[in-house]
């Protein structure tokens, strides 16, 4: 996801029990490679394997060279992006617009596989289940993907014109997951344990990929892993972990994007974290005037420290739209 799946994000995922995270999107295009948004997006400096790298583009030769250029520099897994609904990226015809030419899609496709081959790394699809509800050809084009190479492919429940709006549909990431042999994932409102479950279950699919329901909370990753391997719910994070967490995130966060961009760039994890919790809009004005890293730092363990003191036994609930007392 732009502007969240960084690299310090990337790592606390992982550290909180993902077991593969992937890049935000980065353009096939080379005269935006050395701009300091894309050199940032590109930065895997001691980040744990598997690195996978998405790339996006509307050009087969193009998004082969971007393969390449992203292996040479420590890309393990290459992956497609059909799936973005942005405009800016749809309307340039890359993203999932490129579900409504199957012919570029496929062309892409085989381009970028046989860039990836000399390296041994494979190629994976990210889409979704079609253009609109008229127009779903997710099966078709796994079929197509994976005759070409592609060794994954993860499909998003909703058509490019829903956006994110309404609700994921997973019967026909269910007809995907038939139709292929190689690896299928699932994702689309996939927020808790028990729908992680849920999914796995109608689908049949090898897993399941969280994506916005884990903004400012890493810790979903280890309650759904422990709730599927274990039967049993992970009790939630106590106020003094999550700080812990966003302090360390804080720090890598900064280190990454520096002081003037990191403390803009850092607010909106900031408020994904304390959303809910008591005294949180109050805090959010204060926050915003804020220009200095380490007084936005210094705030933040100030105010997690005051709702700490609410109780000792306060934690964030899984909806994470409130807070409760464990008795």
């Amino acid at each position: 996801m732009a502007g969240v799946t960084d690299r310090p994000y990337r790592s606390l995922a992982k550290q909180m029990g993902a077991a593969y995270a992937v890049s935000e999107m980065v353009t096939a295009r080379q005269d935006l490679r050395d701009s300091l948004k894309t050199s940032r997006r590109l930065d895997h400096s001691g980040e744990t394997g598997p690195i996978a790298v998405q790339i996006a583009g509307t050009d087969a030769a193009m998004m082969a060279e971007a393969a390449t250029y992203n292996l040479q520099r420590g890309a393990q897994i290459i992956d497609i992006n059909m799936g973005c609904p942005a405009k800016k990226v749809c309307n340039k015809w890359a993203g999932s617009a490129l579900m409504q030419d199957e012919s570029l899609a496929l062309s892409i496709i085989d381009a970028v596989v046989q860039a990836a081959r000399p390296f041994g790394a494979p190629v994976t699809l990210k889409m979704r289940t079609g253009w609109h509800s008229d127009h779903r050809n997710a099966v078709t084009l796994a079929r197509k993907a994976e005759s070409a190479g592609v060794q994954m492919i993860t499909v998003h429940g909703r058509t490019r014109d829903q956006g994110y709006k309404g609700e994921a549909e997973y019967d026909t990431i269910a007809q995907v997951k038939q139709a292929v042999a190689v690896p299928v994932v699932a994702n689309g409102d996939i927020d808790s344990p028990h729908k992680a479950q849920q999914v796995l279950q109608m689908t049949g699919v090898d897993a399941v990929m969280v994506g916005r329901a884990a903004q400012g909370r890493p810790w979903l990753f280890r309650e759904i892993h422990h709730f599927l391997s274990q039967g049993t719910l992970l009790a939630p994070p106590l106020v003094a972990e999550v700080k812990r967490l966003m302090m360390h995130h804080l720090e890598d966060h900064y280190s990454l994007y520096g002081s003037f961009m990191g403390v803009r760039t850092a607010r909106k994890h900031i408020n994904w974290y304390i959303q809910g919790l008591p005294g949180a809009s109050e805090f959010r004005k204060h926050l915003n005037a804020i220009e200095d890293c380490r007084l936005q730092a210094l705030a933040v363990a100030d105010f997690l420290d005051e709702v700490g003191q609410l109780s000792d036994r306060l934690i964030y609930t899984t909806s994470f739209s409130k807070m409760e007392t464990i008795e």
